[in-house]
């Protein structure tokens, strides 16, 4: 490791670069190899791989709204958003691992969304699940899934710690 590099970074500069480079690269293959809304199937059924544009947040939440609402807002809320994870992260301890790789995802994932909105003024997203093509799970890319990855293990972490009296943490089988 790099002298003076403190442990709870290496998921910072390893994990991020990688997801976001991994985001990036998928949205650049889907909207050179698709036309918008066109679908290729995978498994039938069940999982497309589909060129869809999100203008809204997720499941395309806002997405009617007035332009000059929603793109100022997609592009402030998400870096405010990251300033606030950045401030989190510097004050975790060292020993933080899971915390900082479940932080590492979050902000690898923010980034790549908001680089398609700053960029393109929408999301590109392309994995397309759905039941018997009757129902569809909202499509989605690779920042929301290391999105929601870094949240559930942010979660985890809240609900399998607690703090103990003194200030100490135990995790949910009581272990120090």
């Amino acid at each position: 490791m790099v002298k003076g590099l403190k442990r709870k970074f290496l998921p910072l500069i390893t994990l991020m670069p990688f997801f976001l480079v991994l985001d990036q690269w998928t949205k650049l293959e889907t909207v050179a190899r698709f036309r918008l809304g066109e679908s290729l199937p995978v498994i039938n059924g069940f999982f497309n791989l589909t060129y869809v544009r999100n203008t809204g947040a997720a499941f395309g939440i806002l997405a009617e709204a007035h332009p000059s609402l929603r793109i100022p807002f997609f592009l402030l809320v998400p870096a405010i958003a990251l300033v606030v994870i950045g401030y989190i992260f510097r004050r975790l301890p060292d020993t933080s691992i899971k915390v900082s790789t479940a932080l590492a995802l979050v902000i690898s994932g923010a980034i790549g969304n908001l680089i398609d909105r700053a960029r393109l003024g929408y999301v590109i997203d392309f994995l397309d699940f759905h039941w018997r093509y009757r129902w569809h799970f909202p499509a989605f890319n690779v920042a929301d899934i290391v999105i929601c990855v870094g949240v559930g293990l942010l979660m985890l972490d809240l609900f399998t710690t607690h703090e103990l009296e003194g200030g100490t943490k135990a995790n949910a089988s009581g272990s120090l």
